[in-house]
């Protein structure tokens, strides 16, 4: 047994640390299994941890559960944990070169700091639509979900969007594209907004950049196939992100 993963939320409000990772029978990807949670109290200089528990409403039959990405919502009080749920031990490479998704967006929340967990909500169908059809696959942060200072709730993704279908009846090309799924009704619905457009983003963060006279923008910084990082700038809360730039290692 293994763990992978991570993700750290902190609930400022109680002092709380909530830490998620992947459990997993073996280092491989395939071998994910489910996620698990720590609580821990933060005191002045240390912070005092529970067990570990495992959260066994995260997970969708016949799927395995990775890539957890928690948010909260300051203004209600809830915690939600995001995921997504990949079929049986069907490999990121797999769908990347055959162009078949396997992967669901799911989500499971806590209205007690993470003591229980509602039942898993598979949103898939709803957020991403019909537009599953041009995603190879996609998957959340690594990390967690950000609330800005409007309320949005929001979180860093990417996908390998399939350029072309087929080459000479064969598959053919994708590009990975960063971007965030937002919700402005503290998590009632969800969207997705439009991609990192000019260059290859895989893994990201995002952080709200807030001036002193109120103005703000949103920041995306995302790692790249290309052997470097890419930052790319949003002025809409995360609708739209501007082209990206190469930033070096």
């Amino acid at each position: 047994m293994t763990y992978r993963v991570p993700a750290l939320l902190y609930i400022p409000s109680v002092a709380k640390l909530l830490a998620f990772a992947e459990q997993r029978l073996s280092v491989d990807d395939a071998d994910a299994n489910l996620l698990v949670l720590r609580r821990g109290v933060f005191y002045m200089n240390f912070v005092q941890w529970e067990d570990m528990q495992t959260i066994e409403t995260a997970k969708l039959m016949h799927h395995r559960s990775m890539n957890a990405c928690p948010i909260y919502d300051e203004v209600t009080g809830m915690v939600f944990l995001f995921f997504i749920a990949v079929l049986g031990r069907t490999s990121e490479v797999f769908q990347i070169v055959t162009g078949q998704n396997a992967a669901r967006l799911c989500y499971v929340s806590s209205s007690d700091q993470g003591i229980s967990w509602s039942h898993v909500t598979d949103l898939t169908e709803e957020v991403i639509g019909m537009s599953i059809q041009d995603w190879a696959t996609f998957a959340l942060g690594p990390g967690h979900g950000i609330q800005l200072k409007s309320g949005r709730l929001l979180l860093p993704a990417y996908t390998y969007y399939i350029d072309c279908k087929t080459c000479f009846g064969k598959f053919c090309k994708t590009t990975p594209h960063a971007f965030a799924f937002y919700s402005d009704d503290h998590g009632q619905s969800w969207f997705f907004g439009e991609f990192v457009p000019n260059l290859k983003t895989v893994e990201c963060q995002m952080v709200s950049v807030d001036e002193e006279d109120g103005s703000h923008v949103l920041f995306c910084n995302a790692r790249s196939p290309l052997g470097f990082r890419v930052q790319a700038l949003s002025t809409d809360d995360g609708a739209i992100f501007h082209s990206g730039q190469l930033v070096g290692s």
